[in-house]
């Protein structure tokens, strides 16, 4: 959900909601507003506060970081849950980012420029369907980050899929460049070869 404009009225002493600015949030405040849940993203200058993840999210994630990084060349680095600054106004934090190695400075490091990134991948949460589908695409690709994963449970047996898109670079826009549902195998941003079926999936 994004951040209510007034203060809650049942809220205990010392508590309140943050009062946006009139014109929003910006990058710099999602990094020094206090008391902030973890996750907090910043898109188009609202705060937006992650709701408890399914299972799902979680082990999915796992599985992806666990093939990515099993073939990562030293040029990259897989990161999880780490916040990318698209703009002034737009701080997401994909689930999992392919960034370029000399990118990542140290323990303490709490962002990524849009340039750093090779990759964003989201998973698809209920509360989250429409970010993760539409908002979240739309500003990686005009940020210029060259490739990008929305991964989902599809049909009744609820089997995991991966869609992969890559960048055109004239019309700053993702096109579809296959479906995965068994093994993830891909040539770019660098070779990729990941069992993602269900089976996979349930050992975690």
């Amino acid at each position: 959900m994004t951040a209510e404009p007034l203060a809650e009225p049942n809220a205990a002493p010392g508590r309140r909601w943050p009062v946006p600015p009139r014109d929003g949030y910006t990058v710099d405040d999602l990094f020094t507003l206090p008391d902030l849940p973890p996750h907090t993203e910043l898109i188009d200058g609202s705060l937006v506060f992650v709701s408890p993840q399914r299972d799902f999210h979680s082990t999915m994630i796992d599985l992806l970081v666990a093939g990515l990084r099993r073939t990562v060349p030293k040029a990259f680095k897989v990161r999880r849950e780490m916040t990318v600054v698209l703009d002034r106004r737009n701080g997401p934090e994909p689930d999992l980012s392919v960034v370029h190695a000399e990118a990542v400075t140290g323990l303490e490091q709490t962002r990524f420029e849009a340039a750093d990134v090779v990759l964003a991948v989201e998973v698809v949460s209920p509360d989250s369907e429409a970010r993760d589908r539409d908002t979240k695409p739309h500003k990686y690709a005009a940020a210029g980050i060259p490739h990008f994963w929305l991964v989902e449970m599809t049909g009744t047996g609820k089997h995991p899929v991966v869609r992969v898109y890559e960048l055109d670079p004239v019309t700053k826009a993702y096109t579809l460049a296959g479906a995965y549902r068994e093994q993830l195998k891909v040539g770019d941003p660098f070779d990729i070869d990941v069992d993602i079926s269900l089976g996979a999936l349930q050992e975690l």
